[in-house]
């Protein structure tokens, strides 16, 4: 249990180094210790009592690591699009930087569109993935030319109507499921026999309507399943992706023609949660597909990838101030101001989610000293509502913070609004060239105002006023 404060849980490379690891974990304590210096974390006013922090450095690091994995197996001159998995973190300034790293956006709802666009990521990279899409959405995506998936035969029908009224460039295809099996996660695994997602590939004459639904349709050029998330082993996703190969080679066989010219295989490479050390990689994760699935990478097809938490996680942090501490029943609790508003997933399922918790003291230094076992506590009016239970730290006091690792994905960008917490801040930073930390806003925190005005404050009046007729 005392591994969440360890700073030498990093990969260490054969010099000795802790390479992109451990430079990580510098980046994030020297951020830290800025943001509490320059008060963006703090007891009052401009500070605030949580924050969360997105390592830019990182995130760059890991887009080219994406594109180098994949670079080094697929066959020159192929076709990639790495569409990032805009639900992970939903922010536009994400969105940006991705963008300008050379990765696209894979969406699954009108906010999620809008967000990308706003970004500035072009329609031709930019998939739509959504197992409820409505006419509308459909219409815009399919005059915009961006590349839809479809996930049922009754959104294909639809298709049908909108291509013979109005024919797109937009590349079209359909999901299915491979149902290969699920993960150690139930709640996120997409490829399970009973899985709302696809069309199921084992279910009585599913596979032989998908081949004649490419047979009827010469505009349907795309394959498309996710078998990934977060506890979804390697093997079973590669075994998902071979599904869907093998599926494609039989359609472009049977129709006597190469329709089918593009794969998309979607993401949900796993993160490690444990340590430091980022595991899988990307890199590993490539070289078993080119062994498993050969044919994938020698150029027939083109390749889309929907990686989302992987290229986030560990480059983002939660900053909370720890307010009070107190025991009960003969342990320590920390009571912060991180709690189920921003890690919703942790506080419900903490088995599933479980986040390491990082101590720092009340200057934002890693905080040194014998570990004690204790809980860390969010402000939310209900006892479950810890980020770590019974977890060895050094001991928290008011004015120290504690900070939540590998949370730049699903976890800050999500608010949840219990209680009415304001939704915390968000900053990059990068190194500033003399050393030190330049921040910039990602997010604004929310205002009172805004939480009033999100709550119905424009209509104060308006149930008061409501007048049925009839009756007493």
């Amino acid at each position: 249990m005392g591994a969440d404060n360890d700073r030498t849980g990093a990969s260490v490379d054969s010099s000795g180094d802790y390479g992109d690891d451990g430079e990580r974990v510098a980046r994030r304590d020297q951020a830290v210790r800025a943001a509490v210096e320059r008060g963006l974390v703090g007891p009052g006013a401009p500070g605030a009592p949580v924050i969360g922090l997105l390592d830019v450095t990182g995130i760059r690091k890991s887009a080219a690591a994406l594109r180098a994995a994949f670079d080094a197996v697929v066959a020159p001159g192929t076709p990639v699009l790495h569409a990032f998995a805009v639900k992970a973190t939903p922010l536009v300034p994400v969105l940006r930087l991705l963008h300008q790293e050379g990765v696209g956006a894979e969406v699954a709802s009108p906010g999620e569109l809008a967000l990308a666009r706003t970004a500035g990521i072009p329609p031709a990279r930019t998939v739509l993935d959504s197992p409820a899409k409505t006419p509308a959405e459909l219409r815009e995506a399919l005059a915009l030319g961006i590349a839809v998936n479809a996930d049922s035969p009754q959104e294909l029908d639809r298709l049908d109507a909108l291509m013979g009224s109005a024919p797109s460039r937009s590349p079209l295809g359909i999901r299915v499921n491979p149902q290969v099996g699920g993960g150690s996660i139930e709640a996120t695994s997409t490829a399970t026999p009973t899985s709302k997602f696809g069309v199921a590939l084992r279910d009585e004459g599913a596979r032989e309507w998908v081949v004649q639904a490419y047979a009827d349709r010469p505009w349907l050029t795309r394959l498309h399943a996710h078998t990934g998330s977060q506890g979804i082993p390697l093997p079973l996703m590669a075994q998902g992706v071979a599904e869907t190969y093998a599926l494609a080679e039989e359609i472009n066989t049977r129709l006597g023609r190469r329709q089918i010219d593009t794969l998309d295989i979607g993401g949900g490479l796993p993160v490690n949660f444990a340590s430091d050390v980022t595991t899988p990689t990307y890199a590993q994760y490539a070289r078993l597909l080119s062994e498993a699935v050969p044919g994938l990478f020698d150029g027939r097809y083109g390749l889309v990838t929907e990686f989302g938490r992987s290229l986030l996680a560990k480059h983002g942090t939660v900053v909370a101030r720890v307010e009070y501490t107190k025991s009960a029943g003969g342990r320590r609790i920390a009571v912060t101001h991180a709690g189920v508003q921003v890690a919703t997933r942790t506080v419900y399922v903490p088995g599933a989610w479980p986040l390491r918790i990082a101590a720092y003291d009340a200057k934002g230094r890693p905080k040194p000293g014998p570990e004690v076992v204790q809980d860390v506590a969010g402000p939310a009016c209900f006892s479950g509502d810890l980020l770590a239970q019974g977890r060895a730290l050094p001991l928290l006091e008011p004015g120290d913070h504690a900070a939540a690792l590998d949370t730049g994905a699903y976890y800050f960008a999500h608010h949840y609004a219990y209680n009415s917490l304001v939704r915390p801040g968000i900053y990059g930073f990068a190194p500033d060239g003399s050393g030190g930390v330049a921040f910039a806003t990602v997010r604004e925190p929310q205002t009172l105002d805004e939480i009033v005005a999100d709550s119905g404050g424009a209509h104060v009046s308006a149930l008061t006023t409501l007048r049925t007729t009839g009756g007493r």
